[in-house]
């Protein structure tokens, strides 16, 4: 893929074509192919036939719209704790600190792999019990994040196999037990305001970054916002919109994976850049993630909404 194959959805807003890879594919060879095109492109990618349900998706949307929508006294109660379980407020989170003012505008909610607090693997650092709201005031909302963080768990692993066939591992590298044995899996609920992006004086839903761990999964609903720079130290740089596909998830790589290909992937895995923009405000309901980084008077009117993100670390 190259700058020829991106669509223009807005002006001077080019979106990046992303290679799809389909889980339910009989064609190894070609998912491993298209797979590795796509880490050496962009680091970016789309996977279908996952396995999740779209209902399931969908109520992972609804009720994460319902707990932000609690009062943040509500919210509060379950502040994140050293375990980076439960909930972070607006601009907790600083991701590009030269060129943002207060931070991201979003709201976050971290849960992950639920280890009992008697179980001595809770001793060891982003292990342990989460923080769960309570069923009183959001009935089968634990049950709904523990599914879907389970089995979007089990879609990272399925594509960590294909790219260990990308890199020329045998297919379970990357499930030996000191790797993927026993991961950090976060769950992140993102949730973004409904204010005007304006890069001009510092504002973003969510600053330009790259991801630190191994493989990111995005799911989304159909507001675009999320952004990727293929190379960071083009001057100028050029963003792209990466559109949104309704029971997809939007695949990226992290640092770490550069570090475990021994840099094979990181001229653009590692060192691409991604954002959230948000240049138009919306009403409640229809808030959700994104990803950062553009000249106002470029970007097109979108309204984010909430997302959830497997971050697997």
């Amino acid at each position: 893929m190259n700058d020829a194959n991106a669509i223009e959805v807005a002006a001077g807003v080019p979106t990046s074509a992303l290679n799809l890879i389909d889980l339910s594919s009989s064609d190894v060879q070609r998912s491993v192919s298209l797979l590795k095109q796509a880490c050496l492109d962009s680091g970016f990618f789309y996977v279908i036939n996952h396995g999740i349900s779209q209902d399931l998706m969908e109520e992972v949307f609804v009720q994460s719209r319902r707990f932000f929508g609690l009062p943040l006294s509500e919210k509060m109660k379950l502040l994140r704790n050293e375990k980076h379980r439960g909930y972070t407020p607006l601009f907790d989170q600083v991701l590009d600190p030269a060129n943002q003012i207060n931070g991201d505008y979003k709201e976050g909610y971290y849960i992950g792999v639920e280890v009992p607090e008697d179980d001595p693997g809770a001793q060891k650092p982003h292990f342990g019990p989460n923080l769960w709201p309570s069923e009183e005031i959001l009935p089968r909302w634990r049950q709904t994040m523990e599914k879907f963080h389970s089995q979007a768990l089990n879609v990272a692993k399925v594509v960590s196999r294909i790219i260990a066939l990308a890199l020329d591992l045998e297919a379970e590298f990357f499930d030996k037990p000191e790797i993927l044995g026993e991961p950090i899996a976060t769950l992140r609920l993102l949730h973004y305001e409904g204010l005007v992006s304006d890069p001009s004086k510092g504002i973003y839903g969510a600053g330009a970054h790259s991801d630190f761990g191994f493989i990111t999964l995005l799911a989304t609903e159909d507001v675009p916002g999320l952004q990727i720079c293929k190379n960071k130290d083009a001057k100028p740089q050029t963003w792209e919109y990466v559109l949104p596909l309704r029971g997809a998830f939007i695949v990226n790589l992290g640092d770490m994976l550069e570090r475990w290909s021994n840099c094979i992937f990181r001229l653009h895995a590692s060192w691409s850049l991604t954002m959230i923009v948000s240049s138009s405000a919306c009403q409640h309901v229809c808030q959700r993630k994104i990803i950062p980084s553009f000249r106002p008077s470029n970007v097109r009117p979108t309204c984010p909404k909430d997302m959830p993100i497997l971050m697997l670390i």
